[in-house]
Parts: C-alpha cells; sequence; structure tokens
C-alpha cells in the first residue's frame, strides 16, 4: 500500500506587473494595483490592442550575469528570477547529499516567442548563417526549468509542461504528485511566460481573444463585469518550493502553508471554447476538493482563472455554481487577473503564489475594474477592494487552450 507525504510550501518567489518580488506583489494585490499600461516592448502603432501588462524596472543584473542574460530568453529569465527568489526564501541548501532529491518543473504556454520572432526575422532578412547558434536552447520552452536547475544545482526530476494557461498550474499538481509519492524531497515549480511580442500580440488579438480597450487601458481587464471584451496579455512569473512534511520539520523550515488538492481534467470539446456550463472546470474542482477531503464549507476562498472573456467567465461561474450550490454565493471569488493581466502560463505560478499570500496574511485580493454587474455572473467577486478575511481553504482554478483544467487546493499547515 502506498504510503503518501504530505506537502507543504517553505518558499515563494515572484515577477509580476504589479511588483518584482513578494514584498512588492504583496502590496499590489493588497492596494488593488493596476499593471497595465501602454506597451513599450515594441511599436504597437499598427496593432489594434496597444497595451499590455509588462514587467517594469526588473534589475536583472542582481541575479543573472550580464552575459549570461543576453543567451536566455525573456520567459526564462522570469521564471530564473522567481525561482531563485523562492529558493532563498525557503532558506533551502543544495549539496551532494541532496542535490538528486531535489527537482524543478516550470510550465510555460508559449516559451521562447521572443527569441522565435527576432531569429525569424534575422533568417528572413539576412540569411541563415546569420541565425543566433543560441537560438534553439533559447526558444525552447523547458529552458526555464533547465535554467533553474543549473543555477541552483538540482539533479532530482526535471520537466516542463505546456498547456497553455494551466501550465503553471499542471506543474504545481505535478510537482505535488513526485513528492506525495515519495519521487523526491523538495520540487521548485510554476510557471514562466513573456509573450508580449508583435506576433503573440497580433495573434490573440486576431483570435478576438484580447480587449481592444484603447480608450482606457486601465480598465480594460474588468473579469465578471457585464463590459468585459477580452483578456489583457501580461508577462511574468510565479514559483514555489513545495516540499515533503518530513523534509521540511527535519529541517525546521519555515511552512506557508499545505497542498492538499490537485484535480486536472479536459474538456475535450474545442480547440479555445470551454465545454458549455464550465463541466470540465467543475470536474476539475471536484476532483480537488475530494482529494483533499475538503467540506464545502472550508473553501473560504477561490483565485479565479477570471480572464475577462465572456466565454470563460460565464463558464467558471457555472463550473463553481454547480460544486457548491447554495454555497456559491458565500465564497469569496476573485480575479487577480484583473490587476496583474493574463501571464497565459505564467499565470498559474503567480496566482498559486497569491492564495499562500492570502492564507498566510489573512485577505483576499480584489478584483478590480468590476463596475457593471453581469447577471450571468452573479457570484461575490470582491470587487474593487482587498477585504480581510480568515481563510481555512483557497482554491486556485486555471484553465487553457485545448480545453485543460486545472484546480490546486491549498490550506494553512495543521
Amino acid at each position: 500500500m502506498l504510503n503518501f507525504h504530505r506537502v507543504v510550501v517553505t518558499g515563494i518567489g515572484a515577477v509580476t506587473p504589479i511588483g518584482n518580488n513578494i514584498d512588492e506583489y504583496l502590496l499590489g494585490l493588497q492596494k488593488g494595483a493596476n499593471g497595465v499600461s501602454g506597451i513599450t516592448l515594441f511599436n504597437p502603432e499598427e496593432h489594434p490592442c496597444k497595451f499590455a501588462a509588462e514587467v517594469k524596472n526588473l534589475q536583472l543584473e542582481k541575479f543573472i550575469e550580464p552575459k549570461e542574460s543576453k543567451r536566455w530568453d525573456r520567459f526564462s529569465q522570469f521564471g530564473v528570477i522567481a525561482a531563485k527568489q523562492a529558493f532563498n526564501d525557503s532558506g533551502l541548501e543544495i549539496n551532494e547529499s541532496n542535490a538528486s532529491r531535489i527537482g524543478v518543473i516550470i510550465g510555460s504556454g508559449v516559451g521562447g516567442l521572443l527569441t522565435m520572432e527576432s531569429q525569424a526575422q534575422i533568417l528572413s532578412h539576412k540569411g541563415p548563417r546569420r541565425v543566433s547558434p543560441f537560438t534553439v536552447p533559447m526558444m525552447i520552452p523547458n529552458m526555464a526549468t533547465g535554467l533553474a536547475a543549473i543555477a541552483l544545482g538540482a539533479k532530482g526530476p526535471s520537466s516542463a509542461v505546456s498547456t497553455a494557461c494551466a501550465a503553471g498550474s499542471n506543474a504545481i499538481g505535478d510537482s505535488y504528485r513526485l513528492l506525495q509519492l515519495g519521487k523526491a524531497d523538495v520540487m521548485i515549480c510554476g510557471g514562466a511566460e513573456a509573450s508580449i511580442t508583435p506576433l503573440g500580440v497580433a495573434g490573440f488579438a486576431s483570435a478576438k481573444a484580447l480587449s481592444f480597450r484603447n480608450d482606457d487601458p486601465l480598465t480594460a481587464s474588468r473579469p465578471f463585469d457585464a463590459e468585459r471584451d477580452g483578456f489583457v496579455i501580461g508577462e511574468g512569473s510565479g514559483i514555489l518550493v513545495l516540499e515533503t512534511l518530513d523534509n521540511a520539520k527535519k529541517r525546521r523550515a519555515r511552512i506557508y502553508g499545505e497542498i492538499i488538492g490537485y484535480g486536472t481534467t479536459c474538456d475535450a470539446h474545442h480547440i479555445t471554447s470551454p465545454s458549455p456550463g464550465g463541466t470540465g472546470g467543475a470536474a476539475a474542482i471536484k476532483l480537488a476538493i475530494d482529494e483533499g477531503s475538503i467540506n464545502l464549507d472550508q473553501v473560504d476562498y477561490i483565485n479565479a482563472h477570471g480572464t475577462s472573456t465572456s466565454a470563460n467567465d460565464k463558464n467558471e461561474t457555472s463550473a463553481i455554481k454547480s460544486i457548491f450550490k447554495d454555497r456559491s454565493s458565500l465564497i469569496p471569488v476573485s480575479s487577480t487577473k484583473s490587476m496583474t493581466g493574463h501571464l497565459l502560463g505564467g499565470s498559474g505560478g503567480i496566482e498559486a503564489v497569491a492564495c499562500i499570500l492570502s492564507l498566510t496574511h489573512n485577505f483576499i485580493p480584489p478584483t478590480i475594474n468590476y463596475v457593471n454587474p453581469d447577471p450571468e455572473c452573479d457570484l461575490d467577486y470582491v470587487p474593487n477592494n482587498a477585504r480581510d478575511a480568515q481563510i481555512r481553504v483557497a482554491l486556485s482554478n486555471s484553465f487553457g487552450f485545448g480545453g485543460h483544467n486545472v484546480c490546486l487546493a491549498f490550506s494553512k499547515f495543521d
């Protein structure tokens, strides 16, 4: 009979549009900060969407040697910096005796899109001999994982997840599974993304997924609001250090909280649209709740996927209502994407971090820009201002193109 290990969170790191470390990110969540502004990473003049949620004022040199950073795509830079933050926060030390028991899984929906675009242009205009020898290792989506493992010396289980906007949450869930089964003692996990590029923005705009509120970009990310018209693309990374409880106790680590459930399903319905009524998302939520033996009245907060698109917000609301029934109106549900934009494969990472911060600091982040209630979205979305609250269990939802659904369940550590 398998002996499942309890899994706890002992380190957190974040690089986001509202803060480049945990202290800044926490303050941003508490204040309802807005990370959206005009695009500066390229000239958006010809694009129908001219704004995004960019990472600003990040001091790369504090974490990465300048020569090295030039050989890394932007998404890898974010992932390694957040991983180093989380590792340092955990107080871990890696040596010959434990390196093979410490692993890394960092998810990314797109990977090195900036590298791919820039090198494709060089190929087109200057020929194949001018393409950088670092092109492939810079653009492949596993490289945030690889570089973080190299930087920290982690020689345990190592992989990358690419399940679109569910990738960061799948990376955390898959790491949890490895620890549960005793295949590792520590996992450094989360998501990283940097897709604010001409092709990334144009592609999502052509798919009618983005908001085109160019006259008022600060209010463009408005999940669950009746006037939402699409998501705002963001970038960054969120990383957790997960650890078996035995290992954490052995080294007397500080414990932020416990991960107690992981549900993952597929809609098997459509390449971009969620299944009607959010049935796939509801199934993932139920799996996480059942695994954690969670009573429905123990759930005090849900960090929604909440993209600010018509189909997602309506179907996620339906999914929550189908699971929690009459209690659904009593559970605070907020979308931190209203502040950070949508980090695609990185979103599950920073939203898991938001849940841990909520558990440890006893507050619920708001859904900013919520003004006009939608009859089809009728839950408590914590409008516009953070709320003090004692939280026992927090859920984090992530849903991705291709029909990928993930729910992670976090609890206070007992």
